[in-house]
């Protein structure tokens, strides 16, 4: 016989019977809007909106960055998918739209099933999580270009909202508050300096015990990013009049914010009104590391803020604990004389 792929490094059997595996999971995620079934060359989906006078699509794309090789490191991939999902669904609920469906892209250098079959349950866990069907998505073997334990995930995700009720922060003023809602660790942003500090620089291992931790610094770093579409949609589906949304996610307080802001507003955050999760304090001291920094890096344990007049306030809080978050008023905007973020 003459060369193969299979002796070129791709195991095309292999991933036709991937596909079978994760077929059950994927299929789960299916809702009456998804047309065709798995292994088309494209997905269908229904885009009939009858209920709204004028739909908007909403998309995001994202990855998981270098957390990826937590979860290598750990030999966990059960959770990594989360992220992928989160990290799409919640910058697209930020305009107040919601999630359709998701599609995923996964490049490995070998193709393990369990590994795979592993990512693709968390990737459906997410899906169901923010009612949005995975409807496609693509898995392709790179030897020679990545290692046989290693793979990254990128994700895509589409939603929909009605043009009169996308939320864009144009009407942000001042005196309206900023609710918080708390994250569950650094999610997936910040992790090439969480990477340099703990192993690089201080030579730790995935399974220590660090003080300021109750869990090994592995499990502490691989929380899955938290999802907040059901949180959102609940306060947008009671009729809360919400002004912006802001995902914290790279660039922390300090960079993500001012994007929403109308000209001449700012904002002032009261640092002590929340809970700094303990990893970040830990990362702080360990690192000796700036507050400006730390607030411009990471999360800090919000992960999602909410703009709204004064008078809704005490409804959204408690829409919000109604589904679960333990939301918290964390500032309000003021008029801008200077940083358009001040922390006090």
């Amino acid at each position: 016989m003459g060369l193969t792929y299979k002796e070129s490094g791709v195991d095309v059997e292999g991933g036709n019977n991937f596909v079978r595996r994760i077929a059950p999971l994927v299929k789960k995620t299916f809702s009456d809007r998804v047309i065709t079934g798995i292994g088309g060359f494209g997905a269908l989906f229904s885009g009939g909106f009858s209920e709204m006078k004028d739909p908007v699509l909403v998309s995001g794309t994202d990855g998981v960055g270098t957390k990826l090789r937590i979860a290598q490191g750990m030999n966990k991939h059960d959770t990594i998918g989360i992220d992928a999902v989160a990290m799409c669904v919640n910058d697209i609920i930020v305009s107040g739209a919601r999630p359709l469906f998701f599609l995923d892209y996964i490049s490995c250098g070998k193709l393990k099933e369990d590994v795979m079959v592993d990512v693709v349950k968390g990737i459906a866990l997410g899906c169901e999580e923010s009612a949005c069907s995975l409807i496609g998505g693509e898995t392709a073997e790179h030897p020679n270009v990545m290692g046989d334990d290693e793979y990254d995930i990128a994700g895509f995700a589409v939603g929909v909202v009605d043009r009169e009720n996308i939320i864009d922060g144009s009407s942000i003023a001042p005196g309206d508050k900023i609710i918080g809602l708390p994250s569950t660790g650094v999610h997936s942003n910040g992790f090439s300096m969480v990477r340099k500090l703990f192993f690089d620089m201080k030579g730790h291992a995935l399974g220590d015990m660090i003080e300021g931790l109750d869990k090994p610094l592995g499990e502490v770093l691989l929380a899955p990013t938290r999802l907040y579409v059901k949180s959102l949609m609940s306060a947008i589906d009671a009729g809360v009049a919400i002004k912006g949304v802001v995902h914290v996610t790279g660039g922390g307080f300090y960079e993500n914010i001012p994007r929403i802001l109308p000209e001449g507003t700012g904002v002032s955050i009261d640092r002590n009104s929340f809970n700094i999760l303990p990893i970040f304090k830990v990362i702080q001291k360990m690192g000796e590391v700036e507050e400006k920094e730390m607030f411009t890096t990471f999360n800090m344990g919000i992960g999602m803020m909410l703009f709204a007049a004064p008078e809704e306030e005490e409804k959204l809080h408690q829409v919000l604990r109604t589904a679960g978050e333990e939301s918290v008023t964390i500032g309000e905007v003021t008029s801008d004389e200077g940083e358009r973020v001040v922390l006090k």
